[in-house]
């Protein structure tokens, strides 16, 4: 049997929207589909403001601008995170100050959050890590008492919830990634989810590379003209066709991941009970979206024996990110603290396939290999 890491699933709505997109003859950004899907956004989640973007790389480098950062200031992020949240912040010059994750859970270690504040601290930038949510209680708490501006890193978290809010919605901006391997694809694809109405005007201007054009349309200003800095940030309306088809289906799609998730947990948990891995930790506080599932191993080269143990049997697994403040471009800006989480899960976290329509027999393939290899 082979299974894949990932297989994108598309609703069959797809094709009807991108053709409606393109025969309608107006298909570059901003056009009707990004405008009703962004509208769709924020009535079923409660955002203030949605931008539908290129990436969510992009949607954290909107941030970026908006929180206007400058060299010098500093941001506090996760070091268990992909390279796009430091990278957004990086390039406008701040001094990126990296968090250790938790022993039980790759999310930032918040009680050590308010000893990395310094009066240069700008912002806090938040990792909801496979869609289960950080304390946003705690960490909108310690921001708010030192005046500091928080982002929510939600790429892996749609449809998932912190006390019932949903994440992205609860720090000043958001960000959501449609990237392939998402719950809800575009290809690439993001969005920038906008909490704090005093970002709304600037928003729109830097979206549409730095002019009023957005304004100009809906007969709002007299003049298009270039008044922010910006960029091409937003995408065709055929990302916003893709996007509409894809959120029509998501309460499917959702029931189906998190049915593969629980599976996955429920049959696997056993290993857990013997001590021979960590399955993930789920506060009481958080919900599962059914993103992704990973069980951490016990050190680097039992993870990597499992890897190849699960490719022989035909399972593509994978590991995950590489702790930023140790790569080649920061080691050598990193302050010098040893962050001893972050560092375990780059070295044995391993993510198993997950995605729409996986079946039971396939996640059963899985977890007996899984099971195989530690009865070896």
């Amino acid at each position: 049997m082979k299974i894949p890491f990932n297989k994108p699933h598309f609703t069959g709505k797809e094709q009807k929207y991108l053709l409606k997109a393109a025969y309608k003859g107006r298909f570059s950004g901003n056009g009707p589909y990004t405008q009703e899907v962004q509208q769709l956004f924020e009535r079923k989640y409660g955002f203030r403001k949605t931008l539908l973007t290129t990436s969510c790389t992009d949607a954290l480098e909107m941030m970026a601008i908006l929180f206007d950062i400058k060299e010098g200031d500093e941001v506090i992020m996760p070091s268990y995170t992909f390279v796009s949240s430091a990278n957004a912040f990086v390039l406008r010059g701040a001094k990126v100050v990296f968090a250790d994750s938790m022993p039980n859970n790759p999310n930032m270690d918040i009680d050590k959050l308010e000893s990395l504040i310094t009066p240069h601290t700008k912002a806090i930038l938040v990792l909801h890590y496979g869609g289960i949510a950080s304390d946003m209680d705690r960490i909108m708490e310690i921001a708010n008492r030192h005046n500091i501006l928080v982002a929510e890193d939600a790429a892996h978290s749609i449809a998932s919830t912190y006390k019932n809010k949903p994440l992205g919605s609860i720090g000043h901006l958001g960000a959501y990634s449609f990237h392939e391997t998402k719950n809800i694809i575009t290809g690439e694809g993001g969005m920038l989810l906008i909490n704090d109405s005093s970002f709304c005007n600037r928003a729109e201007v830097i979206w549409e590379k730095g002019t009023n054009r957005a304004a100009f349309q809906r007969g709002e200003v007299q003049k298009y003209e270039w008044v922010d800095i910006g960029s091409s940030f937003l995408p065709s309306d055929l990302i916003g066709a893709c996007l509409l088809a894809q959120m029509e289906s998501i309460d499917k799609i959702q029931k189906n991941r998190i049915s593969s998730w629980n599976r996955y947990y429920s049959d696997l948990k056993i290993l857990e009970e013997k001590g021979l891995v960590q399955l993930p930790d789920i506060p009481d506080y958080a919900t599962v979206n059914g993103h992704l599932f990973y069980l951490v191993t016990k050190s680097k080269e039992e993870r990597d024996n499992l890897l190849a143990y699960l490719y022989s049997k035909g399972i593509s697994s994978v590991f995950h990110y590489l702790s930023l403040h140790s790569s080649p471009y920061y080691q050598d800006k990193h302050d010098g603290r040893v962050l001893t989480n972050a560092d375990h899960f780059s070295d044995c976290l391993l993510r198993l396939p997950l995605y729409y329509g996986i079946t039971d027999s396939e996640i059963g393939y899985v977890v007996e290999a899984v099971d195989a290899f530690y009865k070896r």
